[in-house]
């Protein structure tokens, strides 16, 4: 069913996978219980689904939930949490909730840059989100210095 789901995603049937993410995410809980792995990506999915809808109140909501979840599961730096709050702050960006996606993005960028190095291809995602956060803010200068840094780092 998640698989099916996924398909409906690409190829824009939210209301569709929707419906199935609501059901493989209650079943996952009733099966596995609320923080197992399984349960929390079916979670981060259906979080992604309700951003693609513009639901932007219940994309927050169940992203929080899987952070916080993540957070506790697995500890503040494991890279399925920092995975989970950069997707928190990619909701964030969308509806123009600009200080908390900067502040998650900065959050993130600095403990991958800490735990998987400065040119792990997840630090450097990071970088790129941040900085087109800053752009979006008209914070131009910013996002010039960082893009500068993430251009450097791809060419070594």
């Amino acid at each position: 069913m998640g698989n099916l789901a996924s398909i409906y995603q690409c190829q824009g049937k939210w209301t569709e996978a929707e419906k199935l993410q609501v059901e493989v995410m209650e079943k996952r809980q009733q099966l596995l219980g609320p923080v197992h792995p399984g349960t929390l990506i079916s979670m981060d999915h259906l979080a992604a689904t309700y951003s693609n809808q513009g639901k932007w109140t219940e994309a927050e909501e169940l992203q929080v939930e899987v952070m916080e979840k993540t957070q506790q599961l697995l500890g503040p730096a494991h890279p399925n949490t920092l995975r989970s709050m950069e997707n928190l702050a990619v909701i964030y960006s969308k509806p123009g909730t600009w200080t908390k996606a900067e502040e998650l993005q900065a959050e993130v960028m600095e403990k991958r840059q800490q735990l998987l190095g400065p040119a792990h291809p997840d630090t450097l995602i990071s970088m790129k989100h941040l900085a087109e956060t800053f752009k979006s803010q008209g914070k131009l200068t910013s996002a010039e210095v960082l893009l500068v840094k993430l251009a450097r780092r791809m060419l070594k």
